[in-house]
């Protein structure tokens, strides 16, 4: 992203450093350089959702595609048009030079999208939403950021928000992560998603242990590529029980990306027991209630695969496919009812970048949700955009 800078090297006041805390950490600030960017987003989508009733207005799955609410089994094609502008993001990231040598580093960064407040009747009124707040000091970062446990690399260019949704890790949340060349460790906030008997879901806050991460990056030439493992133990107050039920979840998870020339593949699989949240945007919880009244981690597991192309350098096309899907043992069947056993998503994009910070696109997808009783529903999407970075 590109970023536009607003002010280098000037010197803090002690009553500035103060306010932005580098004095707490006993080393006198000197000079502090802010950058400012983000972009402006316009999203146009025409979307047939072809076995069911298309959400409401006020739908997340309206701005982004979001697997779990594909309709299935429906009657019937229902159409809607969209256009909205809340992915549009600004940011700023500030860096200190501290007399201990060290850099400190602070970054916030926000957009709309997501958010529950707003309208499309009169002013189209959005709240921001926070999307990372973070410090970075050494080798140390403290706040909220990218899970550790996520490849950032593998992520398509898509016109959708993600794009890959299905099979990978998609996590924001707070942590404190250690970095050391290409290995990294993190402990991070830990929640807990419940599927109780008659199904849905109950989100825990009885969580005390941190979900616990462990990454290591390589690059080999054209190659590069990530390794990570995921350990956490899932924990819910069970009625039946009154008392604080768990259960031991892991995952682990590759993705790799391979430049050739201006072209690149980006591929990924994950895949765990109690992975929950972590995957395809918590298209399934992490445990379920037994008919004993204990905690029993679901299975779940995702890939993802993406090929770009570029005809010229300002003209490019994605391939993008990805896909997620749950081991649903025949207990959690027989106590919650039909569930999803897998999510699927195929699209293929346009992008026209006639400068550097500007991008027009479009980009047709078809999903299809499916129950374990054989139960499924398509959402076919064409989408456009355009996209102005600063």
């Amino acid at each position: 992203m590109a970023k536009a800078s607003i002010a280098k090297k000037f010197t803090l006041s002690a009553a500035s450093a103060a306010v932005l805390g580098v004095m707490s950490l006993g080393a006198q600030a000197n000079e502090t350089d802010i950058d400012f960017g983000g972009y402006v987003k316009l999203d146009m989508l025409v979307s047939d959702y072809a076995d069911g009733q298309a959400p409401s207005s006020a739908n997340i799955g309206r701005q982004q595609y979001i697997p779990s609410i594909t309709p299935v089994g429906g009657e019937g094609d229902d159409l809607t048009t969209d256009f909205h502008a809340r992915q549009s993001r600004f940011f700023v990231t500030t860096k200190t030079e501290l007399d201990n040598g060290e850099t400190l580093t602070g970054h916030i960064e926000m957009d709309f999208q997501l958010t529950p407040d707003g309208d499309e009747r009169i002013s189209n009124s959005y709240n921001p939403r926070l999307r990372q707040a973070f410090l970075k000091y050494g080798k140390w970062t403290f706040g909220q950021t990218w899970s550790n446990f996520q490849d950032l690399n593998i992520l398509a260019e898509s016109v959708d928000f993600i794009g890959i949704t299905d099979g990978i890790i998609f996590n924001r949340q707070a942590q404190i992560r250690y970095t050391s060349g290409g290995f990294s460790a993190s402990i991070e906030n830990p929640e807990t998603t419940v599927t109780p008997a008659g199904g849905g879901r109950i989100i825990s806050s009885d969580g005390f242990v941190p979900d616990v991460t462990f990454k290591y990056t390589g690059k080999a030439e054209n190659l590069t590529w990530q390794a990570s493992a995921l350990l956490r133990q899932l924990t819910y107050d069970v009625a039946q029980t009154g008392d604080d039920e768990t259960t031991f979840g892991y995952g682990v998870s590759f993705g790799a990306k391979y430049t050739f020339g201006m072209d690149d593949i980006r591929a990924s699989v994950t895949t765990g027991s109690g992975l929950g949240r972590y995957l395809g945007l918590n298209t399934w919880n992490g445990a379920y209630i037994d008919s004993n009244g204990e905690l029993e981690a679901i299975d779940s597991t995702g890939v993802s695969f993406a090929y770009r192309h570029f005809w010229t350098e300002k003209l490019r096309s994605n391939v993008v496919y990805s896909r997620g899907w749950a081991d649903n043992d025949g207990e959690v069947l027989a106590l919650a009812g039909d569930m999803t056993e897998y999510t699927q998503r195929i699209a293929f994009n346009l992008m026209y970048s006639p400068a550097s910070n500007l991008t027009f696109g479009a980009e047709i997808s078809q999903a299809e949700r499916e129950t374990e009783a054989q139960v499924d529903g398509n959402l076919n999407r064409l989408q456009l955009m355009a996209m102005y970075k600063f």
